[in-house]
């Protein structure tokens, strides 16, 4: 049973382990609260996978489901920017209550967690304050550090989680926490997966979750863009990793949870598939033929950070998956999704089409 299976990570999640594996049964719960979700619904249908709409802050609609093999947790409010407005109770419900409520539905089964955390779960200051090298289109990680759990090749799992993280962060660090108490005192087998940007067809991008997608999603509609923050030079970078890659990974832990449980891992794409901002609009330049106007905004935002690469050195330790698809490939997989069919996916984000399509 996967969670948020209407959505981004989990309807990719479930059309790929369906297909991979016709033997099994995929079942998955959605309240359809994000936009741009119902099209994926036809999807998981062709796919044979069934849909159940319901809410994982509601107890009864977890407890109503059958019984249990396992649990994929994908559901979250994932924007970064959530609840500084002030309301934070969806984001609150939805990420750590809603993780409880789906602890509960595994202990009543014994049913075995994989639970998609993020990178988020590390804190912003000790991230602001890096070391950092400056070259022609990004920021690197210095070789010197004052803090522990950071390298040229990004933050591992040994990074200090002292400190402010945003809510998002928070919610899902929380819920970590959580998962460890069932693990330990309950019984719940589980493996926690702290994920860097996930990007590939179907995600509904947008400026503070989604960047990948929302870039190429501009590009391709030829709608403005900013570089928010860091002086607006477009320096900031992220590794990303395609979500078929994170698929494989998820399926590998699926076939084997005793391997598994216990384990809390960071999973990204690393240094070698990584992109600046800039860097990222060279390529939607070169894949889509178009440029687009982009303002640089020198004030950067509340809980963003210059740079995050994931250090995976831990999980290639324990397991020989490794990311397969390059950025490159990743963004090129975006654009073909947004190419066959853009009206429809305009609509459902309401992003504005200019008139005559795309040239």
């Amino acid at each position: 049973m996967i969670t948020g299976g209407a959505g981004f990570v989990g309807s990719n999640l479930a059309v790929s382990l369906a297909s991979r594996h016709p033997d099994w049964e995929v079942l998955v719960l959605d309240n359809l609260y994000r936009r741009g979700s119902e099209l994926n619904l036809p999807r998981l249908e062709e796919a044979g996978v069934e849909f159940v709409k319901g809410d994982v802050r509601e107890p009864a609609d977890l407890q109503a489901l059958p019984e249990l093999t396992a649990l994929i947790e994908c559901s979250a409010e994932p924007s970064v920017m959530s609840g500084v407005d002030g309301d934070t109770g969806y984001l609150v419900h939805t990420n750590l209550t809603g993780a409880y409520n789906c602890l509960e539905l595994a202990r009543r089964d014994s049913a075995f967690v994989v639970f998609l955390s993020t990178s988020r779960v590390y804190p912003v200051a000790p991230q602001v304050e890096l070391n950092l090298d400056e070259v022609e289109t990004r920021f690197e990680i210095a070789a010197e550090q004052a803090v522990r759990g950071v390298s040229p090749r990004g933050i591992s799992e040994e990074f200090p989680l002292e400190g402010a993280r945003t809510l998002y962060g928070a919610t899902k660090l929380a819920a970590e926490m959580l998962i460890e108490e069932y693990r330990e005192t309950l019984g719940v087998p589980a493996v926690i997966d702290r994920c860097g940007v996930i990007a590939g067809p179907w995600q509904m991008g947008k400026v503070d979750q989604g960047v990948f997608t929302h870039w190429m999603l501009a590009h391709h509609f030829r709608n403005p863009l900013s570089y928010i923050g860091f002086g607006g030079h477009g320096k900031q970078v992220r590794d990303l990793l395609h979500v078929e890659d994170l698929v494989d990974l998820v399926e590998r832990q699926l076939l084997d949870p005793a391997a598994w449980d216990g384990r809390t891992v960071n999973v990204g794409g690393g240094r070698e598939c990584s992109l600046s901002l800039c860097e990222t609009t060279e390529i939607c330049q070169r894949l889509t033929g178009n440029e687009v106007p982009i303002t640089p905004v020198e004030e950067t935002r509340q809980g963003d950070v210059p740079i995050y690469l994931s250090d995976c050195t831990r999980l290639f330790g324990l397991d020989e998956w490794r990311p397969r698809r390059s950025a490159e490939m990743v963004l090129a997989d975006i654009g073909e999704w947004i190419a066959v069919d853009p009206e429809r996916i305009a609509q459902a984000l309401e992003i504005d089409a200019p008139a005559g399509g795309r040239e």
